[in-house]
């Protein structure tokens, strides 16, 4: 086990292994030992593979050897968010109430273009419940906690990727975002995150909350996730509602930068409530941005609170979701999530119907913001890094997330495209996240300012002492 491969990028890795300084099976060894030896601290992973992954090692040494590659994904190690279906192995959804002796022998859309890709797929990362919460705690497979302190979290629904990434287990992860599942545990652990726009990677098996949910990248570098996005947004015919395959690799202009850009700054959307040490932080990103040659206007993005668009949208969508579900499977249910799956029963059509509507509205709102301005920062979340054990911090109300993260959710609604990007830590040193959101359809814009902020304010070489074995 060594911390000298565990931090190499992906792309790093590829070129490790076409100089023949490295193979695939030394890599995924160390990622296995890693995990072996800290993952019982985090509890980041639900299932691990070692024959499976040691295998796709082997197979993809034997390419590289040969000088045939699948690409800059073939041989690195990566992890499944346990949403996701994946072929051979269960997709439990951190839940009890799911039987695990089924076939499994199914790939969703993001795992077959992996796999395609060469990927070396190390086992599926923890989530909470049905990926219902921003913190990862689940009956199923207890707490996730957060490298960079095992006392607090690194945050939900994608936490257990978020985690494996920050500790070194990994080099890519498959997280899940229907509400800011990837933004929060990136900002939480402090590795990258991107929620692409709704459809630029196709989802298979639909649900209820389909038109809230993208998956994505999590990475440790922006190139990473753009070499990550260029793979798992490979069409596939399951997914009705994908967009046109955009036959474009993310890596191109991803170096050039963002002077000339016209960019609105936010600290709070003109209601929300946020830590001083958060606000600090991300007022200083959105600086750098300034530095680099955007314009940058301190600018809310002028709509109300959207909550309870999100509310009512969200009823619906779990009372439909689960509306088999009897009281004797709800007994084995998260006791934070069963009682919105009681509340949301009968939920009016009605309701649900306006809220829809508002949903539109609030999506031509933005559509015309971004008339004005190219990208839109702000925080990711609005307090850092909070205990375990609790479903949201201290002094914010029981029973909706939006409170404490007012940021992610409105671009799920409006399907824009939202990364979050390490800025800097907290006194206690708990890592923060910049929340940069693009119009829609502007996944490259949004990796390439990104990036240009990685460079700016490099942020790979910060690891936790956790990673080191301390």
């Amino acid at each position: 086990m060594t911390t000298d491969i565990a931090f190499l990028s992906a792309l790093d890795l590829a070129a490790r292994y076409a100089d023949g300084s490295l193979s695939p099976v030394e890599a995924t060894r160390d990622s296995l030992d890693r995990i072996a030896a800290i993952d019982p601290a985090i509890n980041a992973f639900c299932l691990v593979d070692a024959e499976s992954a040691l295998a796709d090692a082997r197979r993809s040494e034997d390419r590289w050897r040969r000088g045939a590659p699948l690409g800059p994904l073939d041989g690195v190690p990566t992890t499944i968010k346990d949403i996701v279906l994946t072929r051979g192995w269960p997709t439990l959804r951190g839940s009890k109430t799911i039987d695990p002796d089924q076939p499994w022998d199914e790939d969703g859309p993001a795992v077959a273009r992996l796999r395609e890709a060469g990927a070396v797929l190390l086992g599926k990362t923890t989530t909470p419940e049905f990926a219902a919460k921003a913190v990862t705690e689940s009956p199923l497979t207890g707490i996730t906690r957060n490298p960079w302190n095992p006392e607090v979290t690194p945050g939900g629904s994608s936490g257990g990727a978020g985690a494996a990434l920050a500790a070194g287990l990994c080099h890519l992860a498959l997280g899940t975002d229907a509400g800011g599942s990837i933004r929060i545990p990136a900002s939480f652990s402090g590795v990258f995150g991107i929620k692409p726009t709704f459809g630029r990677v196709p989802v298979y098996p639909p649900t209820p909350y389909a038109t809230f949910a993208s998956f994505g990248p999590m990475t440790r570098t922006v190139a990473d996730a753009a070499a990550m996005l260029t793979v798992i947004s490979r069409p596939d015919s399951r997914d009705w509602t994908a967009l046109p395959f955009d036959d474009r690799d993310y890596g191109d202009g991803l170096d050039d930068g963002v002077a000339g850009l016209r960019i609105a700054y936010s600290a709070d959307f003109g209601y929300a409530r946020v830590d001083p040490q958060v606000a600090a932080l991300v007022e200083s990103a959105a600086r750098a941005f300034a530095e680099l040659g955007a314009t940058v206007e301190a600018a809310d993005p002028g709509f109300d609170d959207p909550t309870p668009i999100r509310r009512g949208l969200w009823q619906g969508a779990t009372a439909l979701a689960f509306r088999d579900m009897d009281e004797e499977k709800l007994a084995l249910m998260d006791p934070d999530f069963a009682p919105g799956i009681r509340g949301a029963k009968d939920y009016p059509l009605l309701d649900y119907m306006a809220a829809d509507m508002a949903r539109n509205a609030l999506g031509r709102h933005m559509c015309a913001f971004h008339q004005q301005f190219d990208l839109l920062l702000s925080p990711v979340t609005a307090v850092p890094p909070f205990p375990v054990g609790r479903a949201q911090p201290d002094g914010f109300p029981a029973g909706d997330t939006a409170h404490w993260v007012p940021f992610c959710f409105p671009f799920n609604l409006t399907r824009q495209p939202a990364a979050s990007v390490p800025c800097g830590f907290t006194e206690s040193g708990l890592p923060v996240g910049l929340h940069i959101v693009g119009p829609l359809y502007a996944d490259a814009l949004v990796l390439r300012a990104a990036r240009a902020f990685e460079r700016a304010r490099p942020w790979a070489h910060h690891r936790p002492a956790l990673a080191d074995g301390k």
